[in-house]
Formats: structure tokens, C-alpha cells, sequence
């Protein structure tokens, strides 16, 4: 039996079966653990590991006799690709866990005690000899020497944690206005921003006047014939979103995660060395991903150190949609600006975000409205799976995917209006976010355009917005000017 096919929660059964399913296709094999709330907690390549290679003879030496493993390629930096190939009769079978380090954690990374919140305390379920091998590794040689290659993912895939709530697949809209709506001007104008997703809907870009001049890769998963896969489109709604703050930015969008809106640590970190070519001063991936034991995307924090030889480039990534506080990569890391939902209210957190003191800031991600693919979708997860929804270039969605562009946009408006690098634009709309925060979540930042940002700032957008502390639009305000006004979705 296929191991998703024993989770408890329908959603992440559903949604681990288009992945696992998806990679099949290109004959690449997908494990995962499951937590005892019956989600995921993380998924990986089979047969393959992550490695620092001036370890690589010690890590051969706790293999010993019992298999091979065989370096595929070098990932980044020091990161090589392993195969590792068991040669006696564990190979392939599975036995009681002992790797104490998977079990749990504390919600910090690298954390070992056995919580049970969040996804943190994997099932006691039989583990796969990959995994209990990484196990002896941590004892032998620490952790963060060795790593699975990673599956991350655009995708919602529970960790068990009950909602209730609608699917978070697209949803047909007749309103063609994007929701937040586009700025005037030139906001954004000349900010490069490198956008790591699923290609760009080469019709709906052509067709949507706010998305002129985007370029991109083409989106694989928008057939000619009109049949849209899971994800497909999404890469085209995050530039739309971004442009909607940012109409003057240039912005390119590739096709990075482009096996079911997800990809492989090992193939993805490369790829975005593109950027730096390309003169990002934005990095904005759409990915999140949970990781064994939390612990971080090893690939992904060698990616870093190249980052950081570009001075003032900022890279803008979702905290991810587990509804967990625990720590999602790349988000949790310090240097990442890490960006969560807000429900359709504005004033809570939205029901798949996750959370924590390593999220950033909140932003606008449930019922959004922007540019996606003309087609026909079949759903693909509970509760409504078989359904056939039909789109005319325009879709509702929801996820810290779309709250993250609004982030993006905000950053890359600044960047222009003030002549600041991508980090120092980050940094000021941080602490304005900080200035402005929901008791109880935490900085949030609101759709604004640039000019409207004073009037913004000031509790009034013209009689065109809401003021978050009242709720009420300008005239009616009992704020007396001093509320937090924002643009109306």
C-alpha cells in the first residue's frame, strides 16, 4: 500500500496523491511520514539524500557493508546529491523506528522532545531504511550533515490539523476586477523581480492589461486543449498580484515547480542562480516546505551564502498553509521575509496559515481575485473532488502563495518611491508593520498604492477604503483620523 493512502486527513491524502502521482510521471519515487493528526509531515525523494560532501567518506563508513552510495551530482556549494542503494535485506523494507530525532521537536528547529502540536510528532509507523540510516547519521555524525531531498511544494498539504473549512482549490469569479485591485502609476517602475514558480499562461498575460510585459517560461500545466492541472495557473496569478502593487515592475516568471505546482530541493536550488543573471533585486519563491526534524533546507541555506555576496537583494517567500506553527522552510529562515495570510476579514489569521514568532508579516490571502488560465479544471481534492470548474482567464484563490505577492509588491512600489534596495524597503515596511499589528497575530501590512500610502498612513483613503481599527470609511470613523485605513478589496 501507497503510504498516503493511510493518512487520516482526506485533504492531505488528496493532495500527497497528485504529487506522488505527478512525479511518478517523470520516474521519480515521493516517500513521506505521516504525523499522528493523520497529515504530512514532510515528504522526500526515495533512495536519495542531500550531503555535505567533506563528509561523504564518514557518512560511507555508517552505510559500511549493507549498500552504496553513489554521488549524483553536486547540488550547490558543498551540497552533493547522494543515491544510496541497500544491498542486504533491509533494502526497501521498512521496521520499527528508532531515530528518536524524528519523532518530535519543540517548534524549533532542530528541537527533539516529543510535542504534540503542529506536525511535530511523526507517527509511530514502520520507517523506510533511508530514513532510519539518516537516523544513525544524526547519531553518528549530527544533525545537518546529511538531509533528505526535500519535496517543497505550492500546495496545500495538511499536518493533520483540523478545519472544516472550503478546499483551497481555484474557484470559478464573474467579476473580472482583480481583488486587491490594480494601482494607477508607475509603482514598482524598473524593480527586477525574479519570480520562482510554475511559468506564466502566455493567453492570460497577453490578454490582461495589468500584466503587459511580464515575461516567463510557459506554464506545462495549461494544455492547449484548455485542460488545467492542479496548479496550473498559479505562477500567472502571483505576477498578477504583484503587478496589482507594483504595475511598473519587471518582472519574470519561471517555471521552477513544475510537477504539480511542486519540486525537488536538489533540482530547484540550481535554478535560481538564474536570478542573480537576470539582475534580480527581488527574489520572490513560491514555496514552503516542512522538513524531518525542522530542520533546515540544506540546499536552500547554501543558496544563501550567494545571496548574500548581492548587496540589497531581498528574497520573499510564504510561511506556507499547514496551519502549523511550526517552522516551514525557506520561511523560518532569519534572512527570509516570511509572509502569512489574513482571513477575508483582515483581522485574523486566515485558517491554513501557518504561524509563529518565525512568520514576518500577515497579508491579505484568503478570496483573492487576479489573473489565472481560460479552461477547464476537475478538482482534485475533498470535499470536492471529481467537480469540473470552468475559467474565463480569471479566478478566486486562496493561500500565503497570494498573500506573499502583495508583500512583494509593496516592497518593490517602495523600492522606486524611495530609491531603497530591496532590504532596506523590506526593513521600513517591516517596522511599519510591526507599528501597525493585530493584538494577537501579530505586523501586518494592507494593500496600498503609492499614492495613497500617506493618505494611508493617515486613516483615510480618499472614502474609498476601511479603517481596520473600526471598521468603518472615511466620515463614519470613530478613529478621528488616526486609524489604519487600507484600500477595499
Amino acid at each position: 500500500m501507497t503510504w498516503y493512502q493511510d493518512l487520516e486527513d482526506s485533504k492531505a491524502r488528496d493532495e500527497a496523491a497528485i504529487i506522488v502521482r505527478e512525479f511518478a510521471k517523470h520516474h521519480i519515487a515521493i516517500g513521506g511520514v505521516a504525523t499522528e493528526r493523520g497529515g504530512v509531515a514532510f515528504m522526500y525523494r526515495e533512495g536519495h539524500l542531500l550531503a555535505r560532501e567533506q563528509y561523504l567518506e564518514h557518512i560511507r563508513e555508517v552505510l559500511g557493508h549493507r549498500g552504496q552510495a553513489v554521488v549524483i551530482k553536486r547540488v550547490i556549494r558543498d551540497v552533493v546529491l547522494l543515491k544510496i542503494s541497500f544491498s542486504d535485506e533491509d533494502d526497501g523494507k521498512s521496521a520499527k523506528s528508532n531515530d528518536s530525532a524524528s519523532e518530535g521537536n519543540d517548534g524549533k528547529p532542530g528541537g527533539n522532545d516529543r510535542s504534540s502540536e503542529g506536525n511535530g510528532r511523526i507517527a509511530e509507523s514502520h520507517q523506510p531504511a533511508l530514513l532510519r540510516f539518516l537516523g544513525e547519521i544524526d547519531a553518528a555524525l549530527g544533525p545537518r550533515i546529511a538531509t533528505p531531498d526535500h519535496v517543497v511544494t505550492t500546495a496545500v498539504v495538511p499536518s493533520g490539523e483540523p478545519s472544516g473549512c472550503p478546499a483551497t482549490e481555484p474557484q470559478e469569479v464573474y467579476d473580472p476586477e482583480p481583488r486587491p485591485p490594480v494601482c494607477r502609476g508607475n509603482g514598482g517602475g524598473r524593480v527586477r523581480i525574479y519570480v520562482a514558480d510554475t511559468g506564466i499562461v502566455e493567453n492570460t498575460v497577453s490578454s490582461c492589461p495589468w500584466l503587459a510585459g511580464v515575461t516567463g517560461d510557459n506554464d506545462l500545466s495549461v494544455a492547449a486543449d484548455g485542460t488545467i492541472l492542479p496548479y496550473g495557473g498559479h505562477g500567472t496569478f502571483v505576477a498578477g498580484v504583484i503587478r496589482c502593487m507594483a504595475p511598473g515592475a519587471e518582472i519574470v516568471v519561471r517555471n521552477v515547480f513544475n510537477i504539480a505546482g511542486s519540486g525537488l530541493e536538489s533540482d530547484f536550488v540550481p535554478k535560481l542562480n538564474e536570478g542573480f543573471g537576470y539582475g534580480a533585486e527581488i527574489f520572490h519563491v513560491t514555496v514552503a516546505s516542512p522538513t524531518r526534524c525542522n530542520l533546515p533546507l540544506m540546499a536552500f541555506e547554501a543558496w544563501m551564502k550567494d545571496l548574500r555576496q548581492h548587496k540589497g537583494v531581498v528574497c520573499v517567500v510564504p510561511a506556507g498553509n499547514n496551519g502549523s506553527r511550526l517552522p516551514c522552510w525557506p520561511a523560518a529562515f532569519p534572512e527570509m521575509v516570511s509572509v502569512g495570510a489574513l482571513s477575508a476579514d483582515w483581522r485574523s489569521r486566515a485558517y491554513f496559515s501557518n504561524y509563529g514568532g518565525w512568520v514576518d508579516v500577515y497579508a491579505p490571502g484568503q478570496n483573492l481575485v487576479n489573473a489565472f488560465a481560460t479552461g477547464t479544471f476537475t478538482c482534485q481534492v475533498a470535499p470536492y473532488a471529481g467537480e469540473t470548474r470552468t475559467f474565463s482567464g480569471m479566478a478566486q484563490w486562496s493561500g500565503t502563495s497570494f498573500s506573499t505577492p502583495i508583500v512583494t509588491g509593496l516592497i518593490a512600489a517602495r523600492m522606486a518611491r524611495c530609491g531603497e534596495s530591496g532590504q532596506e524597503a523590506a526593513a521600513a515596511l517591516l517596522a511599519m508593520a510591526r507599528a501597525q499589528r493585530i493584538p494577537g497575530l501579530g505586523p501586518v501590512l494592507m494593500p496600498c498604492c503609492d499614492d495613497e500610502d500617506d493618505k494611508c498612513r493617515g486613516g483615510d483613503c480618499g472614502g474609498h477604503g476601511r479603517c481596520v481599527d473600526c471598521g468603518s470609511g472615511r466620515g463614519g470613523c470613530g478613529c478621528g483620523g488616526g486609524g489604519r485605513a487600507v484600500r477595499r478589496l
